[in-house]
């Protein structure tokens, strides 16, 4: 790879020289045992203003703590709310996605598109797609690019938008996924550190995910079809690059469409399952005794067990009718696959779960969140003002570290309930960062899938480098940065849902009313 100068070459030095999410957690856990005993000895102290509790801060080297840290090692890890989501949800989707059946379904959707609505189906599809985790980079994006081509549109062109809508609209979706159930995963442990009983569900930013789908959409289709193809210019084979193989526009087989219609019909199962367990008297999913806006929190809480048996159900439908999957145990081998693939992940929570536990044994996340907060009140900031500056921060920390649940789990033990204080839900905060999160990953090259992302883009123009990758990909972050900087000012101004149930404001119950919530 090139080497790249000015700010882009600032920021890719930098980051090159932060280390491993892992080893940044251990060093965030140095720092915060240090800190823990400078607060201890100075005193420091808040009034929780939800329980009304007197809030110390107490030295992570205490005895107490000392025992929580060593004998309660495994037991800290295993209370990690996101471990035990994203490993439910990836039992199903391993299954989904080594049958064959997100791969599929994507190019089903992208081979029949008709080439006047091409832009728009491949961002969808690419948006879509975030519930095959990987898959998506590598199915989604070149294909884009092959079907462009054989559209007789510039593959590039094809590819930017692929690229677009898969990694720069990572906030979008039309139903909620596994990367919901993490980063939501996380948000609800550092809701409950000002709030015990507050409890939060995969389906906490539904509506806001459907409106970053209905508002970047538009946006890559007009920069595609008028700024970015015209730009590219006439795209002819040559210098070595060939026009679309054959094989690479192949029409699904016979097997493959069986596959999709039995998956199809075993969705369609699980969904007149799930609503007649939602509709029998006395079912599982109503809770009549709940608040107001409550009553069906059970069902949405369940949506993590329904994805996780739905994939798990559609992927061995789709198995049996493709032929892809020929025993159950071919199943059994394909979720123990898709949890290897996921060690790398269980590694990070590791770590992860224990800063999490040790700013909640310390004091100190909620003590500087209650403090925090009351000078923000005494600023009174608007609120679309404070949920601007969580994009904006969690734009600039994405151009540094990748992992998106690596800095939400750094970053919500203190922002989640500093803005709980101010009246802001953590599901809204949690919305702002993820839209930060998502526009910025297309701009930096030190994206995990940049070099990936290039090396498709190479295979049309040998001489299409590094910075022509990333000049094609800034008008589409630009865009994106300010579309979401006034979706969520808009969002919060006109104090829409993010859910079902969910709303951008919070208000804390009368102090010392809060009890833990329940499991």
């Amino acid at each position: 790879m090139t080497e790249t100068r000015g700010l882009l070459g600032v920021i890719e030095r930098v980051g090159n020289r932060l280390p491993d999410p892992v080893f940044l957690f251990l060093w965030l856990i140095v720092g915060l045992v240090v800190l823990s005993l400078v607060g201890a000895g100075l005193g420091w102290s808040a009034v929780n203003p939800v329980t009304g509790e007197l809030m110390q801060a107490q030295s992570l080297l205490s005895r107490e703590n000392l025992e929580k840290l060593i004998i309660g090692m495994p037991r800290t890890l295993a209370d990690f709310p996101p471990l035990a989501i994203v490993v439910t949800i990836i039992y199903g989707a391993s299954v989904a996605e080594r049958t064959g059946l997100f791969s599929t379904a994507i190019r089903g959707a992208l081979l029949n598109a008709p080439r006047a609505v091409l832009t728009p189906i491949v961002v969808l599809t690419g948006m879509l797609s975030h519930h095959a985790s990987d898959a998506s980079y590598v199915v989604v994006i070149p294909l884009a690019a092959v079907i462009f081509a054989a559209a007789g549109r510039h593959p590039l062109a094809g590819l930017a938008a692929g690229f677009a809508a898969v990694s720069g609209g990572y906030a979008g979706n039309l139903f909620p996924g596994s990367q919901d159930a993490l980063i939501l995963g996380i948000t609800e442990p550092a809701a409950q550190l000002i709030d015990p009983s507050y409890s939060v569900n995969i389906a906490g930013n539904w509506f806001f995910i459907i409106g970053v789908v209905l508002v970047f959409t538009p946006i890559v289709w007009f920069l595609t079809d008028r700024i970015i193809e015209p730009r590219l210019g006439k795209w002819t084979p040559g210098d070595g690059v060939s026009a679309p193989a054959a094989e690479e526009r192949v029409p699904l087989t016979p097997e493959q469409k069986k596959g999709l219609a039995w998956a199809g019909l075993a969705v369609l199962g699980m969904i007149a399952l799930w609503t007649a367990l939602t509709l029998i008297p006395g079912s599982p999913f109503v809770d009549p005794e709940a608040g107001e806006g409550q009553t069906y929190n059970p069902l949405y809480r369940s949506l993590i067990a329904f994805f996780a048996i739905t994939f798990f159900v559609a992927g061995g439908a789709y198995g049996a009718g493709a032929g892809t999957v020929k025993s159950h145990r071919d199943m059994v081998r394909m979720m123990g696959e898709g949890i290897a693939q996921l060690a790398p992940y269980i590694v990070l929570a590791f770590f992860a779960a224990h800063f999490v536990a040790m700013i909640n044994w310390s004091g100190l996340g909620p003590i500087l969140a209650v403090n925090a907060a009351a000078g923000l009140k005494q600023i009174a900031l608007p609120a679309p003002v404070l949920l601007i500056c969580v994009v904006l921060v969690s734009c600039i920390f994405d151009l540094f570290i990748g992992s998106a649940s690596a800095k939400w789990s750094a970053l919500a033990p203190i922002v989640v309930p500093m803005f709980m204080l101010l009246g802001i839900s953590p599901e809204m905060t949690t919305a702002a960062y993820r839209m930060g999160d998502s526009v910025t990953n297309i701009a930096t090259p030190l994206m995990s899938y940049f070099p990936l992302i290039l090396t498709f883009a190479q295979r049309w123009d040998r001489s299409f480098g590094l910075g022509s990758l990333m000049a094609t990909m800034l008008p589409y972050a630009g865009a994106f940065l300010v579309a979401g900087l006034l979706m969520v000012a808009a969002w919060v101004a006109l104090d829409l849902p993010l859910g079902p149930g969910v709303g951008v404001h919070y208000v804390p119950p009368a102090p010392g009313a809060a009890a833990p919530a329940t499991p």
